[in-house]
């Protein structure tokens, strides 16, 4: 099968963390020989810091996020996309999700004008899979990810 089979030329896997999103971005871009973007969580110096002090690091956890997003995603702007396939594992969206739970109304607000801003110039996946699991996978995902800041992460967290 070929990307231009389907006519999906960017393709987004999206879930929590540990679901599994890196291992089926692998798959399909191996069956429909696409380029591969995965987000980068390791970049990300406050992520350590936010599972230590989550009120004191979430705002530039989130901002660091997103704006690494944006600049993976302004790069599907520079490649031709009717050329090539791309399977990512995150969409740009999904940091408002945690935004919303991790900041605080006055954070919240400044990163919601910052995201519309920056949203806007972003192209849209074709298409979104989103995977859901339990949470005794979910723990066991994120133990087999061997990120020593997310071995804090407890049943009632993940």
């Amino acid at each position: 099968m070929r990307p231009g089979d389907l006519a999906l030329r960017y393709i987004a896997i999206e879930g929590v963390t540990g679901v599994g999103k890196r291992r089926l971005a692998r798959l399909l871009g191996r069956r429909l020989n696409a380029r591969l973007m995965f987000e980068e969580p390791e970049e990300n110096p406050f992520l350590p810091l936010f599972y230590e002090a989550p009120d004191q690091y979430g705002f530039q956890t989130q901002v660091f996020f997103m704006l690494s997003r944006y600049r993976q995603q302004q790069e599907l702007h520079q490649m031709d996309l009717f050329e090539e396939a791309v399977v990512s594992n995150f969409i740009f969206e999904k940091d408002r999700i945690y935004a919303n739970v991790t900041l605080n109304d006055t954070e919240f607000a400044l990163y919601e004008r910052l995201a519309e801003t920056l949203s806007e110039k972003l192209p849209r996946p074709d298409l979104v899979i989103y995977l859901q699991t339990t949470v005794n996978h979910l723990m066991r995902g994120i133990r087999r990810h061997e990120r020593g800041y997310e071995r804090e992460i407890t049943w009632d967290r993940a």
